[in-house]
């Protein structure tokens, strides 16, 4: 057997400019999503840029996104008392999704199952942090994905 270093989610797909090439055609994209437009109606340029950062550090790439906006419990601030739905997640993920397959991204299985994971993991997440009377754990970690990640039932 040989010792084959694996490479990061975040090396494997292509590193911080594939990110950037998703985020930017994926928010092009929500414009047109009836259910995703209003939520992202006021979001700034830089947004997708931000969620590239997010994105690649949480897929084991540079951690510039905690260093420069404050990790993740910025993050989930940006999602309290937003009220997102079931509905959304899903065309979300599901956007995200075919973005990733227009763009041409690895396509494999492992990845695409450690991706559509983190995506429904996240997202799921997104949608209980923006409920009202949600509560920000300032002490959450920054989620970090891997191959097969396996963490056991959420405890919140």
């Amino acid at each position: 057997m040989t010792d084959v270093a694996v490479p990061t989610l975040y090396d494997w797909l292509g590193g911080i400019a594939a990110l950037q090439r998703l985020t930017e055609r994926f928010y092009e994209r929500v414009k047109d999503d009836v259910l995703l437009a209003p939520v992202f109606a006021h979001m700034s340029g830089e947004h997708p840029a931000h969620v590239a950062a997010f994105l690649a550090e949480v897929l084991g790439g540079p951690a510039d996104y905690s260093a420069q906006h404050g990790g993740h419990l910025h993050m989930i601030r940006q999602h309290l008392n937003r009220h997102l739905g079931q509905d959304q997640r899903r065309a979300w993920v599901a956007l995200l999704l075919d973005t990733a397959d227009e763009l041409g991204m690895p396509d494999d299985p492992e990845f695409r199952s450690a991706l559509v994971g983190y995506l429904e993991w996240g997202s799921r997440l997104a949608v209980i942090n923006s409920q009202a009377g949600a509560e920000v754990n300032a002490d959450a970690p920054m989620p970090k994905w891997g191959w097969g990640e396996v963490k056991g039932p959420y405890k919140g």
